[in-house]
């Protein structure tokens, strides 16, 4: 999985009408599979007496993302389906789609179920707010005084946080990168100590 995709910022909520039905989409940022299941049950809860509740989610991204879909009782493949298919192309990771249907009266068929979906999943993923989610890692390095302030010049110049700082004998300090950030520290800090000093993961 890459350490960066895009995810949600924030929440989105449309409505389309499509021959007296009232489609209400309605997209988010669910990290989990668990957090996904929340967000179509608060969903179905705040949208009462809806006649169904379609949704599609991928949590992850990239090579190792999980996919859900509901139909919700709608004709099997015209409503689950084809949200999913839009949830997979927006490339982003981390998200739920869910579209409510109030069932106007008219019967839309199967192409009119297919296009109206699509288009309330399109809606709400185009009103998200969207932002880059970054891996990051917790490491930690226990260097000698005398490396003490070349060290920091170096957390800072690979854009590295101290999260804390441990001075006994040595100094011990806790720090965060960003994955990709990671690699270039440790080579350039192997060369500072003479490969003296190392890091270690700590998560």
């Amino acid at each position: 999985m890459s350490s960066r995709y895009p995810i949600p910022a924030g929440e989105s909520r449309i409505e389309l009408r499509v021959k007296n039905s009232r489609f209400i989409g309605r997209a988010a940022y669910t990290p989990t599979v668990d957090a996904a299941k929340a967000f179509i049950e608060q969903v179905k809860a705040e949208e009462a007496g809806h006649s169904h509740a379609v949704y599609a989610f991928a949590v992850g991204h990239g090579a190792t993302v999980t996919h859900g879909m509901s139909d919700a009782g709608e004709p099997g493949g015209t409503a689950g389906r084809p949200a999913l298919a839009v949830v997979k192309g927006s490339d982003l990771g981390d998200v739920t789609v869910v579209i409510i249907r109030y069932f106007g009266g008219t019967k839309l068929g199967t192409g009119g179920l297919v296009k109206a979906y699509t288009e309330s999943a399109q809606l709400a993923l185009a009103e998200l707010p969207v932002t880059e989610k970054v891996e990051q890692r917790p490491v930690q390095v226990t260097v000698p005084y005398s490396f003490y302030e070349p060290c920091r010049r170096l957390v800072e110049a690979h854009h590295g946080q101290v999260e804390a700082e441990d001075f006994t004998t040595d100094v011990t300090m806790h720090l965060t990168f960003i994955v990709d950030d990671l690699p270039a520290f440790e080579a350039d800090l192997a060369e500072l100590t003479s490969g003296q000093v190392t890091v270690i993961s700590t998560r």
